[in-house]
């Protein structure tokens, strides 16, 4: 056993070391285009920024207006910026009639438009959990679904989606967000296996907690939710269990040593342009070297890790109430 893992080792660093000094070449920019939801800020803004200076054609989808006047600031006149909110069949309706009469053929897309909220299963309504797989997945779904006829006029093109590590590993308080997210990854493995056919590439982004906007205000969404919340289920947990949450969040080693949010960027960027985009891309320590071997660990291991937090301090006030046989 120690010498089959030690070969998969050799061979995995092996292959890494192969990658690193002999790189596959990227495409030629020119005349292809590549459509971007959720530019306003975050990974698709730089992405739009970045593709745009490589000389590719952008379609850039924001949420509002006062982003698309950011945006255009940095971009070329070679850029489209729109609004779209990808949860509506009509602004993406519209998206396609816009592109589509400026080219029938589009390189990329990049579903990256996204939202992100925790709270416990007890916690957050039906509402909630189906928000977030409305932006999360449906979004991508429909967007998906629309531009194939686009994507496939050539092969080569490719799909990226933006994903999470909570796609393939789910802490407590975030079960409506990883579920999302699980979902884009079975949706992308399955398109990329249906499409193969097509010479359509699917990649996918798992990144760790990046320094953008999604990981910010933690804080504040569950003394909101908590708020929201009815008597019973007040009574339950007690404002104790709120205030070791919301410490919790604070005292998160992970969200303090959040990544440059450029190395999702640069992953995006090869998924996008290189002559053989990866499968999957890991960008930043916290994904690659720390989740993910935690995910492919026996679940006893993952769980003892992710309950432990849960155990220590103040324990919810119902447990006084509690049944035992």
């Amino acid at each position: 056993m120690c010498l089959l893992i030690g070969l998969i080792i050799f061979v995995y660093v092996s292959y890494r070391l192969y990658q690193h000094f002999f790189p596959t070449p990227d495409i030629n920019p020119s005349g292809k285009y590549v459509l971007i939801s959720g530019c306003d800020s975050g990974f698709g803004h730089g992405l739009a920024i970045e593709l745009d200076k490589q000389g590719f054609n952008v379609f850039a989808g924001v949420l509002t207006a006062n982003s698309k006047d950011s945006l255009s600031k940095s971009l070329s006149t070679r850029a489209t910026i729109f609004q779209l909110d990808i949860t509506r069949e009509e602004d993406i309706e519209a998206a396609y009639q816009l592109v589509s009469n400026k080219t029938k053929v589009l390189h990329a897309l990049v579903n990256n438009a996204g939202i992100g909220a925790g709270g416990y299963i007890d916690w957050i309504s039906l509402q909630f959990i189906r928000r977030m797989m409305d932006v999360n997945f449906f979004g991508h779904v429909a967007m998906t679904k629309k531009f194939i006829p686009l994507l496939i006029a050539k092969r080569d093109s490719r799909v990226v989606n933006i994903c999470s590590v909570a796609g393939y590993l789910t802490k407590p308080g975030m079960a409506a967000y990883s579920a999302s997210k699980y979902a884009l990854e079975a949706f992308s493995d399955a398109l990329r296996r249906e499409m193969a056919v097509w010479g359509l590439r699917v990649s996918i982004i798992e990144p760790g907690f990046m320094r953008t906007n999604i990981v910010e205000g933690h804080d504040k969404s569950l003394r909101s939710l908590w708020n929201g919340l009815n008597d019973d289920v007040k009574d339950r947990w007690g404002e104790e269990e709120l205030n070791k949450q919301i410490g919790q969040v604070q005292d998160n080693i992970f969200m303090k040593k959040a990544e440059d949010p450029t190395k999702v960027v640069q992953a995006l960027k090869h998924a996008v342009m290189n002559s053989v985009p990866r499968i999957r891309y890991r960008p930043g320590w916290q994904s690659s070297y720390i989740m993910f071997p935690i995910s492919r660990g026996p679940a006893w291991l993952a769980d003892i890790l992710m309950i432990r937090p849960s155990l220590k301090g103040t324990l919810p006030a119902g447990l006084r109430t509690q049944l035992s046989e």
